[in-house]
């Protein structure tokens, strides 16, 4: 034994993923005594500007942005809890098929060796016990939500460190309740059409696939208002139209996939540290 606290790592592509994946589980380990770690991998110069602005209209200014969100970033670690944030701010991507996927020096473009070694230089420095970060297709296919998992598992391949190793990831049940709430809030939302409505039920896993439910019900009211610090991304965030109460209701529970353990914790399990304390 050592006296070295537990120690959770999230590695998220940019500013507001934090809170809308994992401020639940930030927030309540943070509150039990672990060190929090966050990693943000990009600038969220893609972000909307001021007023709602987007990126390519005229008034949007990606460094100013940056900027914003790093601020906005700091605001909602600290309502958080986070215990140490790292930044590797490489230059958002924008969404797939948007120019900044090609930009010199995006992190879709960076390659995936040399961003794992700056992680890897992290992670031997905090040792997480627990580190969590996107599936292969970043949830549901932002290139830098892919890239945060490339250079995620590429950087534990470097270090000799064993972590319990989760992948964020959402109930099936869940995201079909989630586009009743949204048509709840939206009347006059259209129906996807049949291609868009396949990808979206492609989103997730099946409930019985998941192997971690952490209950984050005490915390939602940290997680609604860590979101509502992303204040320049409010237009982006559905979740914050529903009010504190129907959003704890809705976001209590964090789900996750583990797939790298050594702990033998049966799944599925209530806890990222099950089997660690």
């Amino acid at each position: 034994m050592t006296d070295r606290p537990l120690t959770l790592m999230a590695v998220h592509a940019h500013p507001d993923d934090e809170a809308t994946g994992t401020g639940g589980v930030l927030a309540r380990y943070a509150a039990e005594g672990i060190r929090t770690v966050l990693v943000t991998c990009t600038d969220g110069a893609c972000g909307d500007g001021p007023g709602g602005v987007k990126p390519g209209d005229p008034g949007h200014d990606p460094a100013a942005v940056a900027l914003m969100r790093r601020q906005e970033l700091e605001a909602s670690c600290d309502v958080l809890k986070v215990s140490d944030l790292e930044m590797l701010d490489y230059a958002d991507s924008g969404m797939m098929g948007w120019p900044g996927n090609d930009a010199p020096g995006s992190f879709w473009q960076t390659p995936v060796q040399e961003g794992a070694a700056r992680l890897a230089e992290l992670m031997r420095h905090y040792q997480p016990d627990v580190v969590v970060t996107y599936d292969e297709n970043g949830f549901y296919g932002h290139p830098d939500h892919i890239q945060a998992h490339r250079i995620t598992m590429a950087a534990l391949e470097m270090t000799e460190l064993s972590p319990k190793v989760y992948w964020t990831t959402a109930p099936r049940s869940m995201m079909q309740r989630f586009g009743e709430v949204m048509r709840e809030f939206h009347e006059d939302m259209p129906e996807p059409d049949p291609a868009e409505a396949a990808a979206l039920a492609e989103i997730g896993l099946p409930d019985d696939e998941i192997t971690t439910w952490v209950d984050t019900t005490g915390f939602s009211g940290q997680k609604f208002d860590a979101l509502a610090a992303h204040a320049s991304q409010g237009e982006n965030i559905f979740f914050l139209k529903m009010g504190k109460e129907r959003f704890g209701e809705l976001m209590g529970i964090e789900t996750f996939v583990r797939v790298q353990d050594t702990t033998d914790a049966p799944v599925p399990e209530n806890d990222l540290f099950a089997g660690l304390r």
